[in-house]
């Protein structure tokens, strides 16, 4: 996220969004289901966006258009226009190949810091460099004759992004390619001077790829400042297909540590296909940008972004709540299901005082759908569902076999904010995993 946008999210409160599913008919339009628009219909990845006065400027990796493209628009929904190279000439320490993941904020002295990524002639692997401007358009002229960060012995370093804390000190947030030489990958934080460029004291583990999802594979860091925690947005997984995803990490802390969430934020999946492996995300404000594959280029997309809690919710991806951490009345957690979300699931909900609560987020009342995963091997099976202790309503569970696990859809109607639904047992007997919420 770059500096403008940051100061106005840390300084105002942005409105939550969850999303909803496609095609469900909903009292109120706010739970409707709201596909992420594409911005740019062409290659333009890992885009990078930065609002000057009225007018919004957008920076990708290298394509066609250009080593550094830049596109403006008078809204955060377009329409946008690419505009060419926002960095015309290379520095002098880089040789030939593509230049990744630009960031773009504004200085207290007023020009235009562009960190970027770029191929070492010396190191022989993507360092990162930066490079100045009196305008968000360019053109930016490299800064010295070596990179900021290259380090060949742990990969080299890429993916650079600019954060300014509450108090204004200045830190460069970026990765080493550890996953191209088989040695960790690692997000790192680092304290810069005014200029950006002028290091102070060492820097700072952030977070590691330590999961299976994540493919050897975290790039793509921001991080955002929210009144109770710090939330560290990345991509991972293979950037190439539909397996890259967004993430994030939260602490308490600026310097961590941080705690990974359980369920990344936009999958393909989450999305329901609207957009092919969402990644190389930038939060501006209230928005997400994103791209995602369409045939063989990475479109730019956005998303309305809010917060539950301070954690962060993306309107057209489904929020997913594990039954298993719910509260559990005459039931209990039934560990290492085979087949279930997070490996544990909700069970033995077999009795008339038998319950499970889970709390789910609206950001408007309204009329919702929740899609409930649940495994019935003993006949067809019911709860009954509860609404903030109100409305009451019965879902049918069809016998599908145990540890088969299938969703079914139920229409709510919710209050904005915190909600609890509660499934009790009816007839027969059924294990919840998850809820999802659209």
């Amino acid at each position: 996220m770059r500096l403008l946008g940051r100061l106005a999210l840390v300084l105002t409160t942005v409105v939550a969004w969850l999303p909803a599913a496609a095609g469900t008919a909903t009292a109120d339009p706010a739970g409707a289901a709201v596909a992420p628009p594409a911005l740019i219909n062409a290659d333009f990845p890992d885009p990078d966006v930065l609002q000057a006065g009225s007018t919004f400027y957008a920076y990708s990796t290298s394509s066609r258009a250009g080593r550094i493209q830049v596109a403006s628009a008078p809204s955060a929904t377009g329409p946008w226009t690419v505009r060419g190279d926002a960095l015309p000439d290379k520095p002098s320490w880089a040789g030939s190949g593509g230049f990744w993941a630009p960031d773009v904020s504004r200085r207290a002295d007023g020009r235009y810091l562009m960190y970027f990524t770029g191929p070492s002639t010396a190191a022989g692997r993507m360092c990162i460099g930066a490079a100045t401007a009196t305008g968000p358009l360019g053109p930016f002229q490299p800064v010295g004759s070596a990179p900021l960060v290259c380090d060949a012995s742990e990969g080299g370093d890429i993916d650079p992004s600019s954060f300014v804390d509450g108090d204004g000190t200045r830190y460069l947030v970026y990765k080493n390619d550890g996953n191209a030489v088989g040695r960790p990958t690692i997000l790192w934080l680092q304290q810069v001077g005014a200029d950006g460029v002028t290091f102070a004291g060492g820097r700072r583990e952030l977070i590691r790829n330590d999961r299976p999802e994540e493919a050897g594979v975290i790039e793509a860091p921001v991080l955002v400042k929210r009144p109770s925690r710090y939330v560290l947005f990345y991509s991972a997984g293979s950037y190439a297909g539909n397996s890259y995803f967004t993430g994030y990490a939260t602490s308490p802390s600026l310097t961590g540590s941080y705690a990974k969430a359980y369920r990344p934020l936009m999958t393909t999946a989450t999305f329901d296909g609207a957009v092919q492996g969402p990644g190389g995300t930038d939060v501006l404000g209230n928005r997400a940008f994103f791209h995602g594959w369409v045939n063989n280029a990475r479109w730019m997309y956005t998303a309305e972004l809010g917060w539950a809690d301070d954690l962060p919710v993306v309107r057209g991806s489904r929020v997913r709540y594990e039954a298993e951490r719910g509260t559990l009345n005459h039931a209990e957690v039934r560990s290492g299901a085979a087949g279930a979300s997070q490996g544990a699931v909700a069970a033995k909900i077999d009795y008339a005082d038998s319950w499970v609560d889970v709390r789910v987020y609206a950001p408007v009342a309204g009329a919702y759908t929740a899609y409930v995963a649940y495994a019935a091997g003993f006949g067809d099976a019911q709860h009954l569902v509860t609404v903030n202790g109100g409305t009451r309503s019965t879902l049918n569970y069809p016998n599908r076999g145990w540890d088969n696990w299938t969703q079914v859809p139920i229409g709510l109607t919710l209050n904005a904010g915190w909600n609890v639904l509660r499934f009790q047992h009816q007839t027969r007997w059924a294990e919840l995993d998850y809820v999802e919420l659209a």
